[in-house]
């Protein structure tokens, strides 16, 4: 099973490093030196790692054979992903690989049915899970323990707690009025 573990993004001083957007919670392990990573698009990869330091709260990676700016330049954007057995879980029992997450039922605490997870989306401010609805339409859910209290691999579920108007904008314009009124 493959899993995406960093973004490559702008290239650090003249000497090949880049930084990285780390999607990993083990980066001492998966972004290590000698890791060898596959990439997309594949023809940027395969990449082993170097070197790898932490600078301003930022982790640099150089690549072997990646020797000057213009090589680092050139991988800008380059996901990096690593082979991981699937049935290995993270360490921390609240964490999820996202191929563990996509594909369960998605429910509200009293059981009515919302959709089905069909995407994990990392974004710069936090993630998205990507609900399908059965009508077809897509629902974003931020992905926080306050509207995502429950992740059961067990049952194949994951239970919501959502506030007005996150399903159902309707609902938002509706609960708006009766603090208005």
């Amino acid at each position: 099973m493959q899993l995406v573990v960093a973004r490559i993004g702008r290239a650090h001083g003249i000497k090949g490093q880049v930084t990285v957007e780390v999607r990993t919670d083990e980066p001492e392990l998966r972004l290590a030196p000698g890791a060898v990573l596959t990439t997309e698009p594949a023809s940027a990869g395969p990449l082993t790692v170097a070197d790898a330091r932490d600078h301003s709260g930022r982790l640099l990676l150089r690549f072997e054979g990646v020797d000057d700016r213009n090589g680092a330049e050139a991988l800008r954007g380059t996901m990096l992903i690593a082979e991981i057995d699937p049935e290995q879980s993270p360490e921390d029992p609240e964490e999820f690989y996202d191929h563990q997450l996509i594909g369960l039922n998605v429910v509200l605490a009293d059981g009515a049915e919302v959709g089905e997870l069909a995407a994990v989306l990392h974004l710069p401010a936090q993630d998205l899970l990507s609900v399908k609805r059965p009508d077809g339409t897509e629902v974003l859910v931020p992905f926080v323990t306050e509207i995502v209290p429950t992740i059961d691999l067990k049952q194949k579920r994951v239970v919501l707690t959502p506030p007005p108007g996150l399903l159902d904008p309707s609902a938002a314009e509706v609960a708006s009025a009766r603090e208005e009124g």
